[in-house]
């Protein structure tokens, strides 16, 4: 089943003293990648809360944001980062006189800067680690469902783009049909018109010019190519993580319609081979959204 590797999610909970909100945002990646950021009271569950992500996504590079607000009575005074407040007081008084400000500093240019604040840093324990797991599954949730429903508009466009593949192959099929006799017939022409005496030559000559013909065979390229069309559309429908396998199987077919190409004497089976290659680049880069 397809699934995309793009998708947003977003996770409520919340108690009498504890609300959670978490967002989750994903991309593409090779493989799955983590950001978390997370408040500093709760720096000691990051474990745990990455390994609830693991268990639930297998691609993609993620960005997870938890906020947590105590709505509660207690602990809810924010102490003052002394430190910081005189770094920033100086700070703010180099800025004044290398500008040569003369505007006085006020109260309200320091209450909304959050970073001279510390929450309180107090280890919370199963009660608010609780709600997070809620808000997280909620999210992932939403994700999952969001790049899923990704995924069947992928899986759309990538079913269409198989079938103009296999169209285009089964053409190549046809024209090779009539295009090796062809062939073969106008090189016996073409030597008849220069060998003043063919019949020296007649049995040496028919057996390299059928060499000739035999080496612009393309049939088993193009059952391969059809066998891994087969194997795609299988692959779509029953791995749970196609992402990888339909990456490899767009390299097989683009040899086998490279072969093709160079192998072919038809212009026309040419032409399709070349849009055959077209179709699976375009299927490669669609692919790369692929989990």
């Amino acid at each position: 089943m397809i699934s995309s590797m793009t998708g947003y999610g977003k996770g409520v909970a919340e108690n009498s003293n504890f609300s959670v909100e978490i967002e989750v945002k994903s991309v593409n990646s090779r493989f799955l990648d983590i950001f978390l950021k997370l408040p500093n009271s709760l720096m000691n569950r990051e474990y745990e809360i990455r390994e609830i992500i693991k268990s639930r996504i297998s691609r993609g590079k993620l960005s997870v944001i938890l906020n947590l607000k105590n709505t509660g009575t207690a602990d809810k005074v924010s102490l003052i980062d002394k430190d910081k407040l005189k770094a920033y007081l100086a700070m703010l008084k180099e800025i004044k006189k290398a500008s040569k400000i003369t505007e006085k500093l006020k109260l309200e240019h320091l209450v909304f800067n959050r970073d001279l604040f510390l929450q309180n840093d107090k280890d919370y324990g199963e009660e608010v680690f609780k709600l997070i797991k809620e808000a997280l599954e909620s999210a992932l949730d939403n994700l999952k469902k969001m790049r899923e429903n990704e995924g069947k508009e992928l899986a759309k466009d990538l079913i269409r783009r198989i079938g103009i593949i296999e169209e285009k192959v089964i053409e190549i099929q046809n024209e090779s049909k009539q295009s090796a006799n062809n062939y073969f017939q106008k090189l016996k022409e073409r030597m008849k018109f220069l060998v003043e005496d063919v019949t020296n030559y007649s049995d040496r000559l028919e057996l390299e010019l059928a060499l000739i013909a035999d080496k612009s065979e393309i049939t088993e390229e193009c059952v391969r190519l059809l066998s891994h069309l087969k194997f795609f559309r299988k692959s779509m429908d029953k791995d749970e993580e196609p992402g990888r396998k339909l990456n490899f199987l767009c390299q097989e077919m683009n040899r086998e319609a490279n072969t093709i190409s160079a192998k072919t004497i038809s212009t026309e089976i040419t032409h399709n081979s070349v849009l055959i290659k077209e179709e699976i680049e375009k299927i490669r880069e669609q692919i790369q959204n692929i989990e």
